[in-house]
């Protein structure tokens, strides 16, 4: 028996092994808290999208017709898709606004939707 201490080849194995899930672990959470980031930043900038929109149809003081349209929007670099429903309501003076944004790399995924009331100017 040896006099000299010291940590085993089997000891230093089980220690790196921890070490290497531990790590593993630390770079799945970072991993889902940057998708989390993207995610959040993509939904805001579809709703200021949004907003966007209805703020230019009242300042243009436009009472759009009632239809469906698609249109193609940049907020932040992020290209967006619009689709836009404007549909009577019981009033003849006021027209409701539906808006659902998808990112255009990926239209079958809503970011944010909004429902507006625009009255006749």
């Amino acid at each position: 028996m040896s006099s000299e201490r010291g940590f085993t080849l089997v000891e230093i194995l089980v220690a790196v092994a921890i070490l290497a899930v531990a790590l593993a672990a630390a770079a799945r959470a970072g991993s889902l808290a940057t998708d989390g980031a993207r995610d959040t930043r993509g939904r805001l900038l579809a709703t200021w999208a949004a907003e966007n929109r209805i703020a230019e149809l009242r300042a243009r003081q436009l009472f759009p017709q009632p239809a469906t349209s698609t249109i193609s929007v940049k907020q932040g670099a992020l290209p967006l898709t619009i689709a836009e429903t404007v549909s009577d309501t019981a009033n003849p003076a006021i027209r409701r606004i539906d808006l659902a944004v998808a990112d255009a790399r990926d239209p079958g995924r809503t970011l944010a939707t909004l429902t507006a009331f625009i009255g006749q100017p």
